[in-house]
């Protein structure tokens, strides 16, 4: 049996919203997140992907999870993915920003909206639902977290995903900024860069074809494998 890190019931009385939670990491987090006690909500712009997945976990964990429909680049669909949230739960006490877009291609090859798609989904869309909820955590004088999922490359920059760089790099400052800035009210910020998760929804969609064998992370790794956390018993 696998041990997490955190006791049981840990977030028990919570309510996490988890943006991009319908599948991949977000999905991954969301359900341990339920299985840690918290009240779940998540949220993509595929609504019958989301209900399926809430359906999935409340099924594994038995408590609630609930499916909302948001287009985050929309800012008016955010103000209503944080009433919805707070008219189920009452309250919203962490944010995760995980959503996200992004494709491998040679720069001088992408078109302007090509490169403003993924920087109003990333950057844009991660910047409204921070605003939101925390222009009403600071009204309600709630302390809350935010969670922001960045990557390596936002810390070194990398050809040919350059609007996801720039988009993370983004955040990543945007993170550091309002970390500084919030905290005053009891807002913490924080990102992590959890690396490459080669889902298939994700790898099918960056590295069609034979793109993906040809990229295999395990290739820059000296002895060829993955590393790998212990299991513990």
């Amino acid at each position: 049996m696998v041990q997490g890190a955190l006791k049981e019931d840990a977030l028990k009385g919570k309510t996490i919203l988890v943006t991009g939670g319908g599948t991949g990491l977000g999905k991954a987090m969301a359900t341990y997140f339920s299985e840690l006690g918290a009240n779940v909500i998540i949220s993509s712009r595929k609504i019958e992907v989301l209900e399926a997945t809430a359906l999935e976990i409340n099924s594994k964990t038995g408590n609630p999870v609930v499916a909302l429909g948001c287009d985050i680049r929309n800012i008016d669909e955010v103000g209503l993915l944080l009433q919805k949230s707070i008219d189920r739960f009452g309250k919203v006490d962490v944010l995760v920003n995980n959503a996200a877009g992004n494709f491998i291609s040679l720069t001088e090859r992408l078109s302007a909206n090509a490169f403003s798609t993924i920087i109003d989904i990333v950057l844009k869309g991660t910047a409204n639902c921070t605003l939101t909820f925390g222009k009403h955590w600071i009204k309600t004088k709630q302390a809350a977290n935010v969670l922001n999922i960045v990557t390596t490359y936002a810390y070194t920059g990398s050809g040919y995903v350059v609007p996801s760089a720039v988009a993370k790099g983004g955040v990543l400052t945007m993170t550091r900024s309002l970390a500084v800035e919030w905290g005053k009210y009891g807002i913490r910020h924080n990102a992590i860069a959890p690396g490459p998760f080669p889902t298939k929804g994700a790898w099918d969609r960056l590295l069609p074809g034979d793109l993906a064998a040809k990229f295999d992370f395990k290739n820059r790794v000296p002895l060829r494998k993955s590393r790998r956390s212990p299991r513990i018993s």
